[in-house]
């Protein structure tokens, strides 16, 4: 089997618009402007595990206590304002949670015009960019703000625990990659696509593993830093692009 053509085959297959409207990359699709693309697209990825109905209905919920307005909410809100938020819940991610979240997009909205200088601010001009380093700066600054809810750690992971960051590296997906497909939203420029990870879960892995792309055994970020190895032999500049190969395959086609 021609591995590329094959794959190649079947990201032709799976990235294309009708593509979205069941996928939780379709929450940040009903938005025009960066910020709320932005934060729609955080809440949806952070959100995603599990069915992706319920996926994109709890981000919807969220959304609709914001007044479908969620940059001018964060930025804008009264205390008042953050009683329309208790009493959600999304699995373990709960209200605690969603307070200091809001929180932090209105501490950096007020900073930084886009979510992008979140995971750039740590990289020198003359330093190619790591993906690694950004994600483990970001942890780090996301959590950086007081009275930080001791529980809220666990919804952002992080290289330096190992975590394989599957909804951190799809939601920059979805904010970096630019092609003709419509799915992506390709919003960012500072980060390069050749410098994304391909999400990673255990759908991905076995897939992964089948086609003789990922050897480790465990899946950790070591396994998604391995797997993006082997798919830019196959496309140096867009690696992650497989992701709905390999995505399909697993969740759609149960090819392993």
């Amino acid at each position: 089997m021609d591995l590329k053509k094959f794959l190649d085959s079947k990201v032709a297959e799976f990235n294309q618009p009708s593509f979205i409207k069941e996928d939780p990359v379709c929450v940040p699709h009903r938005f025009s402007t960066l910020q709320d693309q932005e934060i729609a697209g955080f809440f949806a990825a952070i959100f995603a595990w599990g069915n992706r109905k319920i996926i994109i209905n709890k981000a919807t919920e969220l959304l609709e206590r914001m007044d479908n307005a969620p940059y001018q909410f964060c930025l804008q809100h009264e205390d008042q304002d953050l009683k329309r938020l208790l009493g959600f819940k999304h699995r373990t991610f709960n209200d605690t949670d969603l307070l200091y979240f809001v929180e932090f997009f209105r501490h950096h909205y007020t900073l930084y015009e886009s979510l992008e200088d979140a995971f750039l601010m740590e990289l020198p001009d003359n330093e190619s960019f790591s993906m690694e380093v950004s994600l483990i700066h970001f942890y780090h600054y996301f959590f950086s703000l007081p009275d930080l809810p001791y529980r809220t750690r666990k919804h952002i992971a992080t290289p330096e625990k190992k975590a394989t960051c599957k909804r951190l590296n799809m939601f920059l997906r979805w904010m970096v990659r630019k092609d003709n497909k419509g799915v992506d939203l390709g919003l960012w420029s500072r980060i390069p696509m050749s410098g994304l990870i391909c999400p990673v879960d255990l759908h991905v892995a076995k897939v992964a593993r089948k086609l003789g792309l990922l050897d480790r055994k465990q899946t950790d970020w070591r396994s998604a830093v391995e797997l993006t190895g082997h798919l830019k032999k196959l496309d140096a500049k867009d690696p992650s692009k497989y992701d709905f190969a390999l995505f399909g395959l697993g969740v759609v086609e149960k090819y392993y």
